[in-house]
């Protein structure tokens, strides 16, 4: 099978972006890679840290650089919009990091430009290739569990963490930029079959308390043409010393043939130490007990980096250099997600049912 060479763009050198430029620079397929940020210094500490062959303050300079022909866009969400546009517009593919926007109308934007310019463009929702997740797609596919008739699920994470969050952005709330991630896989769980109605109510006083406008916790019923229900909510007001290193995840889905109880919970792997155990989100945090492998994104092991965001990056320069098939949310699936968490959202905020459009 012939192998295309890439060279990477990675866009934002914070965390996500970090692990992206180090996924990649690691890839057979990829012979150059760019890294910018805002920030200089963190720019140059990636590339020193990912061998990369270039770095930049402005993001210009690696998005158009001519041995670019990929771009991954990790900047803060509120930043999304004109990296993606750039290199949409020079024709060069994207992999985002969810959400694919923070309003509607930039995610029309980002379409429009994608389909006008042909460019293919994918957004990170990297929680579809954890294992058990993947694991549930085939059994439904299958026909294992029938036709959905319902599915339920709810997250949870620290205070810390939430306001890490909003620090970063302070409209990236819980529901836009976390319970995302779960309206994503209920989407594909029912995939083919539209969402119609949003109900939902919220509630809170930590963050207000920290200065955010926002609900600790939130809970939303779906409603689907076919008359399935979806019940998502979520909590990120837990204590900061909660030995959690990411969300904790419960997801049930039921069908005419049978249902999956899917633990996320990562409450079998526990470890406790007078050591002290850091937490890859908050800097100087750090536990004495903690649920292994439940940071999000994934973890390091041995010097490798393994997990959710591992093998996301790594299916998509496999898709981009071999042709190989890309199981991503596309960017219709991210606008549509989009869509379901800002009516969330505003049920919770005026307590009416919200009608989608799409």
């Amino acid at each position: 099978m012939k192998t295309r060479e890439l060279g990477i763009a990675v866009v934002g050198s914070g965390r996500i972006g970090s692990l992206r430029a180090r996924l990649a620079a690691s890839h057979p397929a990829v012979k150059f890679l760019a890294v910018s940020d805002l920030d200089p210094d963190k720019a140059r500490r990636l590339a020193e840290a990912a061998g990369a062959d270039l770095w930049s303050a402005r993001n210009e300079d690696v998005i158009a650089h001519p041995d670019v022909n990929a771009v991954i866009v990790s900047t803060s969400e509120h930043e999304h919009l004109d990296p993606v546009m750039r290199a949409l517009e020079l024709g060069k593919p994207v992999l985002v990091e969810k959400p694919i926007a923070l309003t509607l109308e930039d995610a029309d934007k980002i379409i429009a430009r994608s389909e006008a310019t042909g460019t293919p463009l994918r957004i990170g929702y990297a929680q579809r290739f954890k294992r058990r997740y993947l694991s549930a797609k085939e059994q439904i596919v299958e026909g294992r569990v029938g036709e959905i008739t319902a599915l339920t699920g709810r997250a949870c994470n620290t205070r810390a963490q939430g306001i890490e969050i909003l620090k970063r952005s302070a409209t990236a709330t819980p529901v836009v930029d976390v319970l995302t991630y779960w309206v994503d896989v209920a989407g594909w769980f029912l995939e083919g079959i539209k969402p119609y109605e949003v109900v939902a109510r919220g509630h809170g006083t930590v963050f207000r308390n920290a200065g955010y406008d926002v609900n600790d916790t939130t809970f939303a019923l779906i409603t689907y043409e076919n008359g399935a229900v979806v019940n998502l909510g979520v909590y990120y007001a837990l204590p900061a010393h909660a030995p959690q290193l990411g969300m904790g995840v419960r997801i049930e889905v039921y069908g005419s043939e049978g249902a999956l109880i899917l633990n996320d919970d990562h409450t079998d792997e526990l470890l406790i130490t007078n050591k002290g155990i850091p937490h890859a989100y908050i800097p100087g945090l750090e536990f004495q007990t903690a649920f292994l492998s439940s940071s999000t994104p994934g973890n390091w092991h041995l010097g490798d980096y393994w997990g959710p965001v591992a093998d996301e990056s790594r299916v998509w320069l496999d898709h981009l250099s071999r042709g190989r098939p890309c199981p991503m949310a596309t960017a219709r699936d991210a606008r549509l997600n989009l869509e379901i968490t800002l009516a969330i959202e505003e049920s919770a905020r005026t307590g009416k049912s919200v009608r989608l459009a799409s």
